[in-house]
């Protein structure tokens, strides 16, 4: 139950019986909102417990059973290292939409793709300097590049259509089968299959704590919004974004800790495709989302200069140390900073 409905329900039952007589303030439910924030708060805590967790699950769950039925690693790579660490933001951004929080659903997916550029890349550097020839990573830049510039028409309209998300869905399948032929480095992913019945229950465990944190962070954040005067696209670009990457972040920070850094940055270059494509453009489909005039003018333009400057320190260093690790989560703490000003 939302935090609001539930104050609400509360004063109800606290009112005195007597017509037109008038409650005492302990008595109504205004005088001591703590309840109602505390609730909230506890939504908010356990969404992002749920996503994380979650998360992991599933995708420890999925890869098990893909390895199984000995399906290639390859296609294990692809799909589940990629998709399955996306599944925090498709559920929340098509819980956002279908509620009426398009900010959410927006602010989510672009959030999200500065995360894991800044953040996430960022710190997995700080534990294990990344090395990444760019000739490896070309063809997947291009699409993450290609990605990012796609939200400029998109967005400039106001709405991201069902058609615009029937073609963004389009290219996310073009996408998977090109990489099916020419692996990258998403494909470098070893599983040995655990017994099938454990990854079978990871998989519905993990798929629902998925759903139902996905449900909490949208109730919760939007909660939060409107008690503080943030607006939703905010709240989206921030805590909701940070929460749906925590499956990236823990997946990155494994694979960079144990030498396994292409894996590392694969994983982030992945998720920004599928975020902006699969994501944004299954939602689309779905249910079209209205899109805030300051995802145009502010965000998406941080998102590009995020996208170039990464392709081009992956182009001059072929890799991110410390001291450009060092940068990234400094610029991200700068970004945060002015998103949650206003």
């Amino acid at each position: 139950m939302p935090a609001a409905a539930f104050g609400q329900s509360a004063g109800n039952f606290l009112r005195p019986p007597l017509e037109g007589a008038a409650a005492p303030p302990h008595l109504t439910g205004t005088a001591h909102p703590a309840p109602e924030t505390d609730l909230t708060t506890l939504m908010l805590v356990l969404g992002l417990i749920g996503l994380f967790f979650g998360g992991d699950w599933l995708v420890r769950g999925a890869s098990g059973i893909a390895a199984a039925f000995r399906v290639p690693t390859l296609i294990i790579g692809l799909t589940i290292v990629g998709f399955g660490t996306s599944t925090p933001e498709l559920m929340v951004s098509l819980d956002a939409a279908l509620t009426g929080k398009p900010g959410i659903a927006i602010g989510n997916v672009v959030g999200s793709n500065i995360a894991n550029i800044l953040l996430i890349l960022g710190l997995s550097a700080f534990v294990g300097v990344i090395s990444a020839p760019f000739a490896g990573l070309r063809r997947d830049l291009r699409w993450m590049a290609a990605a990012a510039v796609v939200l400029l028409p998109v967005f400039w309209d106001g709405t991201v259509s069902r058609i615009e998300g029937g073609l963004m869905t389009a290219a996310i399948i073009i996408y998977i089968v090109l990489a099916l032929r020419r692996p990258g480095p998403l494909a470098e992913l070893e599983v040995i299959a655990p017994p099938l019945w454990r990854s079978a229950l990871f998989t519905a465990a993990g798929l629902g704590l998925v759903l139902i944190g996905a449900h909490l962070l949208v109730e919760s954040a939007s909660e939060i919004a409107r008690a503080y005067g943030i607006s939703e696209a905010a709240i989206g670009l921030t805590i909701v974004a940070v929460g749906t990457s925590l499956p990236e972040l823990a997946t990155s920070l494994v694979a960079a800790f144990r030498g396994q850094r292409d894996i590392a940055i694969g994983n982030v270059i992945g998720s920004n495709i599928f975020n902006i494509l699969a994501i944004l453009g299954l939602t689309a489909l779905i249910t079209p989302i209205p899109v805030e005039p300051r995802f145009l003018a502010t965000d998406v333009p941080v998102m590009l200069a995020v996208t170039a400057a990464l392709i081009v320190l992956l182009w001059w260093r072929a890799g991110v140390g410390r001291l450009s690790a060092l940068g990234l989560v400094a610029a991200y703490a700068a970004y945060i900073g002015l998103t949650g000003s206003t």
